[in-house]
């Protein structure tokens, strides 16, 4: 039995967050700055073993190239240094998302082309190559995304297991092939419960156990099997633990790097990427609308970011924001360069963090709302509409 492991770490930061973290919170910047830097030179350390992924929001990334964060954090990171180092680590498979980590079943579906194509474009302008694979922020997935994200080019998007239905026996150690109005992409199941673990804490003989028993009792026991599991890369004291043998990297991945190196694992570190390429997915599957789960939430549905009237009204006002935009850019167009300004803030003010934190920051998504609001009446006044 040939058991891989695909490992994903996601990235992000809300719009500005990394300056205010510096300003208002400067042990958290330094604890956070160093989870990115982290995980490149690790996988420098283990290049002829490790095989992993990280998946960056578009939001973050133009952080990272802000000269006034750039400086901010030298003291902590060379950030360019830090991201030629992704840039050369060809054992990290690069993950795309959407660029202001929205949820795209909760944003209008104008927005979402703009929001997937953005961060291709950013990535491969970093690290010189564009993403295979991705990953839905807060894993909320819908099948309508399917030709969208096909459009653009992308291989497979990895999709919470629970969502995930088979035509025949369910089997979340294996990818399937999804199809929505005549366009078809590769879906690959995250494994909750072991996902759980990898973000709160967990070494390298608990993980080979509770994989390979797993594994036992799937039903496609004798086929390859491709153990995926994703969290969080940054958030949580496990990651951002300054003393790294008691952290992540240093307590987990480095003693199963070298367990990996020695041949007394038992499981492959792989990129889902080469999996699909030796063991092309045959079995189709449907994906039911959901999301991940976060603290006591179940994510079969958005209430942790649509279950609140104050979460509902934000919602309504950028799709009603939105569609104010599109009906000005279709009738006259950006003559001054004022729809492109409004473009930009209804897109931020898509970022799921306004939501998730519920009334402390929705305010923030009104900020960007209301500023995009004054840009489309200007508009309006100046084209006389």
């Amino acid at each position: 039995m040939h058991i891989y492991h695909a490992l994903g770490l996601h990235m992000h930061q809300p719009p500005d967050n990394l300056r205010l973290l510096l300003e208002a919170e400067s042990w958290e910047a330094t604890q956070i700055i160093k989870c990115y830097e982290r995980a490149a030179r690790y996988a420098h350390i283990y290049k002829d073993v490790a095989r992993f992924h990280i998946g960056f929001s578009g939001v973050l990334l133009e952080q990272f190239l802000d000269p006034t964060i750039t400086e901010g954090y030298r003291h902590i990171v060379d950030i360019p240094e830090m991201i030629k180092a992704y840039r050369d680590a060809e054992n990290i498979e690069l993950i795309g998302m959407g660029n202001f980590h929205p949820i795209f079943p909760l944003i209008p579906v104008e927005d979402w082309e703009e929001q997937i194509s953005l961060s291709i474009e950013l990535m491969e302008r970093l690290f010189g190559r564009r993403p295979k694979g991705f990953w839905p922020p807060e894993m909320a997935f819908c099948m309508e995304m399917i030709p969208y994200l096909k459009r653009v080019g992308y291989e497979y998007v990895v999709v919470d297991s629970v969502h995930v239905k088979p035509e025949k026996e369910k089997d979340i150690y294996m990818p399937y092939i999804c199809s929505f109005e005549g366009s078809e992409i590769v879906v690959v199941p995250r494994d909750r419960d072991i996902s759980n673990a990898q973000e709160s804490g967990l070494d390298p003989n608990w993980f080979r156990n509770e994989v390979m028993q797993k594994v036992s009792v799937s039903p496609g026991k004798e086929l390859p099997r491709l153990v995926t599991t994703w969290s969080d890369g940054e958030n949580g004291g496990w990651f951002r633990q300054m003393d790294e043998v008691a952290g992540f990297f240093g307590h987990f991945f480095a003693p199963y790097m070298e367990l990996v190196g020695q041949g007394k694992m038992g499981i492959q570190p792989i990129t889902i990427s080469q999996f699909l390429r030796q063991n092309p997915p045959k079995e189709r599957a449907t994906v039911r609308t959901g999301a991940w789960n976060v603290g006591s939430t179940s994510g079969y549905d958005f209430s942790q970011w649509a279950g609140s009237e104050s979460q509902k009204r934000a919602i309504d006002e950028i799709f009603k924001l939105s569609s104010r935009y599109w009906a000005l850019k279709q009738e006259k167009g950006d003559v001054t360069g004022l729809l492109s300004k409004a473009r930009s803030l209804i897109l931020s003010a898509e970022t799921s963090c306004f939501l998730f934190w519920g009334e402390a920051w929705i305010p923030k998504l009104y900020e960007k709302t209301k500023a995009a609001w004054e840009l489309l009446d200007q508009v309006e006044a100046s084209q006389g509409v």
